[in-house]
C-alpha cells in the first residue's frame, strides 16, 4: 500500500513538472526598410510589377514597396533632387529611418547622385543596380545630341566623370551590382562594374529581361533583406 501511495505521489510530481502553459510565439517583427524601385530610360514604372508582386508573396507589406517614376529626359541630377524628395516622403509616410534602392538601366545614376551629392548615404542602406551603364554605354550616342540624359550617359561625359571621381560607392551602404553577358545595351564588364560593390553576373538575359528573370529577383530580395 505504501509502494502504490509512493508511486502514485512520484507520478504526480511528474506530471505536474511536465505541464506547460501553451502560449503563442511571438510574432517576428519585420525589420525590412522600404524598398524604392527606379526604372531606367524611357522606362515606366509597370515595369517592376513582377519583383514588386514576388516581394509581397514573401513578405513584404504595399507600405513597403514604392516605385519611383520620373521624366527620362531630364539631367540625372535634376531626377536626383526629385528622388530625395520621394524618399523624404517614403521615410515620413513609413517611420522607416532609411530604404532600399533597387534601379534599372539609367535608374542607377540618379540615384548614385543622390547617394553622392544629396546626403543620401545617411538614408540609404542597400543599393542594387540591374544593368547599370555606370561607366557610361555607347548607345547613349543616339540621342546625346538631343536629350541631357543621354549626354550624361555616354563614357566619358563630365556627369559620370564627376560620379566615379573619388569614391564611387560613398558612405555605409552596401552596393550591389548585377550584369548580364548577353546585355546588348549596355557592355556587362566595362559599364555596369563599379568599384566598391559586390558586382554579379547573371545568366544570359536580356537588357529589359533582368528586371522580371526569377533567379535575379530572387537574388535581389535576398540583398536587401
Amino acid at each position: 500500500m505504501r509502494l502504490r501511495r509512493a508511486l502514485a505521489s512520484l507520478s504526480a510530481l511528474v506530471a505536474a513538472a511536465l505541464v506547460v502553459p501553451l502560449t503563442s510565439a511571438p510574432a517576428q517583427a519585420d525589420t525590412s526598410e522600404p524598398v524604392v524601385f527606379i526604372h531606367g530610360f524611357a522606362g515606366k514604372s509597370g515595369q517592376f510589377s513582377t519583383m514588386t508582386s514576388d516581394f509581397k508573396a514573401n513578405g513584404y507589406s504595399d507600405d513597403q514597396l514604392h516605385v519611383f517614376g520620373y521624366n527620362s529626359f531630364r539631367s540625372n541630377a535634376t531626377i536626383a533632387g526629385q528622388l530625395s524628395d520621394y524618399i523624404d516622403g517614403v521615410l515620413a509616410r513609413t517611420g522607416a529611418g532609411k530604404v532600399d534602392i533597387v534601379t534599372h538601366s539609367m535608374g542607377g545614376l540618379s540615384s548614385r547622385y543622390y547617394l553622392k551629392n544629396l546626403g543620401g548615404t545617411a538614408r540609404v542602406d542597400d543599393w542594387v543596380s540591374l544593368g547599370g551603364p555606370n561607366n557610361g554605354t555607347a548607345i547613349a550616342g543616339f540621342c546625346s545630341f538631343l536629350i541631357t540624359s543621354c549626354k550624361e550617359m555616354r563614357a566619358g561625359s563630365g556627369f559620370l566623370n564627376q560620379l566615379n571621381s573619388g569614391d564611387p560607392t560613398p558612405g555605409n551602404v552596401s552596393y550591389t551590382t548585377f550584369r548580364s553577358p548577353c546585355d546588348l545595351v549596355i557592355n556587362p564588364v566595362s559599364s555596369t562594374i563599379l568599384s566598391g560593390a559586390d558586382n554579379r553576373k547573371t545568366a544570359c538575359l536580356g537588357h529589359i529581361g533582368m528586371i522580371s528573370n526569377g533567379g535575379v529577383i530572387d537574388a535581389v530580395r535576398n540583398v536587401v533583406r
